[in-house]
């Protein structure tokens, strides 16, 4: 492959200043995942452990392999809602005894762990990664149940996580239930779903009705304990497999299950001999713009994030809007497909369209980074094909079944978005930098979309055009779009898996990766009709 090199002068004026601005949103970003850290705060956190009781992360912390990275997914949910940053839950990726897990954690100090319908999206996201990449999934379970003022939002589509559960057992993935707490109501379950469940002594409470509810059901005086104790689970109704005496013996017996379940993964090994970038990847922030409308060369973010800075570029003299090639993370191959000045263009949608197939040959997962206005609009181009030359794309991207690994750099607008690899078209992780932006279109060109409209429509019925309502309304609506554009917005409805840091680009990229490899990595080899 060939080397990539790099023209980035990092004493220009201008790379302080796209330094200093990917700083300054980065502290913002810190600001919110120290909120979500810190779930019901100080005085919740201190009741909790004055019960004898450890907080989620330190749960999660001894459940992972020392030292083992974890790969948080949505830590913004529920930013900017009515509920807090983080939606009481803790979900992501990491190592347990020797095997890539999906971990789900409640956060008993944030209302009981109840669950609300940010924290039941980010459950559900966490269980679908599980059952696409074949992950073993380990729940840390103590939740009051529904947040029950949001029951309308929560009863039937929680439904879902009981399917999800039962699938990968199905599939033979394994699932635990390492129950600390409350296990309520349809939260019972979970432990009741899982092919491994855990209670903890004393802790443990798993019933679908409390005493107060079989008091109003059925008259009966019940104790907590008789009714869903981790003792009476174990002896009696044998719901509970294994019996600890506290929560570090729970989380040893979680650690012992993972070790005995000789997991395989059925993907490639990486290469071991995975060589570090050439340029230091702390020089990214400088690279990517201030101002999202202007546009960067990608091969300098990739030559900070792929194996030895090499890329072996795909027709890089055609359709030059889009970057494709060849490279390596951490030792395994991919295909990257990368905006270079936002515009898709026939010529780069049919070059991503022929990448996309030639990937799917290889087995090669592939790689979006995003920075699209969409697709090129006007009357030459729509009658030199631009729509069926799009489609062609799109259709190659939503019949691809290699992993697709998608970016948000900067800007990700109109159908750009879907021929890259959206949410939609499931990629099996989709992340974001925190200055990036995602839309139907940039808020001026929607605001002046609208304008443009109601102008015509005030001439064609013969009113006058009301030019002080059309500023305030434009100016309304500039402000609205870039509100629900903004990145926190956009990541706190789980439209990525979360928000990164850019210097992490590579790390994320290769946990993902690997993470995908547990199960089969294979192209198709046959898909639609491609409109000509």
């Amino acid at each position: 492959m060939g080397v990539l090199r790099s023209s980035l002068d990092t004493s220009s004026e201008g790379y302080r200043h796209n330094r200093e601005n990917q700083l300054a949103v980065l502290a913002q970003l810190e600001e919110q995942l120290a909120l979500a850290a810190a779930g019901g705060g100080e005085r919740y956190t201190a009741r909790h452990r004055d019960r004898g009781r450890l907080p989620v992360r330190e749960r999660v912390e001894l459940l992972l392999d020392p030292d083992s990275p974890f790969l948080e997914l949505s830590a913004l949910a529920a930013w900017g809602t009515e509920f807090t940053v983080g939606a009481s839950i803790v979900t992501g990726i990491g190592v347990v005894s020797g095997v890539e897990c999906v971990v789900i954690g409640h956060d008993p100090t944030v209302r009981g762990g109840a669950m609300n319908p940010y924290s039941l999206k980010k459950t559900l996201r966490a269980l679908e990664i599980a059952r696409v990449n074949r992950l073993p999934v380990v729940n840390l379970v103590e939740s009051g149940g529904a947040d029950l003022p949001t029951q309308a939002d929560l009863f039937v589509p929680a439904g879902r996580i009981f399917h999800e559960l039962t699938a990968l057992s199905a599939a033979g993935v394994p699932t635990v239930a390492l129950v600390f707490g409350n296990s309520t109501a349809g939260g019972a379950y979970v432990p009741g779903m899982c092919d491994h469940a855990v209670l903890v002594d004393k802790q443990a409470k798993v019933f679908l009705g409390g005493p107060p509810l079989v008091k109003m059901a059925t008259g009966e005086d019940a104790d907590d304990e008789a009714l869903g104790g981790a003792d009476m689970h174990s002896r009696v109704s044998g719901l509970s497999d294994h019996f600890a005496a506290d929560e570090r013996d729970a989380i040893r017996i979680g650690r012992d299950i993972l070790s005995r379940i000789n997991w395989r993964k059925r993907g490639p090994a990486p290469s071991p001999h995975a060589a570090p970038p050439r340029y230091d990847p702390e020089e990214i922030l400088g690279i990517v713009s201030a101002d999202t409308k202007v546009p960067f060369d990608p091969r300098e973010v990739l030559a900070r994030t792929v194996d030895g800075s090499e890329f072996d570029e795909y027709k890089p003299l055609y359709g030059s809007s889009l970057v494709t090639g060849w490279a390596d993370i951490h030792g395994q191959p991919v295909g990257v497909l990368a905006n270079h000045r936002g515009v898709l263009f026939s010529e780069e949608a049919k070059k991503a369209t022929e990448f996309i197939l030639l990937a799917n040959q290889t087995d090669t997962p592939l790689v979006f980074l995003q920075n699209t206005t969409g697709y090129m609009v006007g009357t030459s181009y729509e009658q030199g094909g631009i729509v069926k030359d799009g489609a062609k794309m799109i259709n190659a991207v939503a019949n691809s079944t290699v992993p697709h690994l998608t970016v948000n750099m900067a800007s990700s607008f109109g159908a750009g978005n879907y021929g890259m690899s959206g949410r939609s078209y499931d990629p099996r992780f989709m992340f974001a930098w925190p200055g990036a932006k995602l839309a139907v279109m940039g808020a001026t060109q929607l605001a002046g979309v609208l304008s443009i409209v109601g102008r015509a429509s005030a001439a064609s019925s013969g009113r006058p055009y009301d030019e002080d309502a059309d500023r305030q309304r434009t100016a309304a609506i500039e402000a609205q779009i870039e509100a629900e554009s903004h990145a926190f917005f956009v990541s706190a409805r789980l439209y990525d898996d979360g928000l990164i840091d850019p210097r992490d680009t590579r790390t994320v990229l290769g946990m993902s990766l690997s993470a995908t490899h547990n199960t089969t990595v294979e192209g198709r080899r046959g898909f639609g009709v491609f409109r000509m």
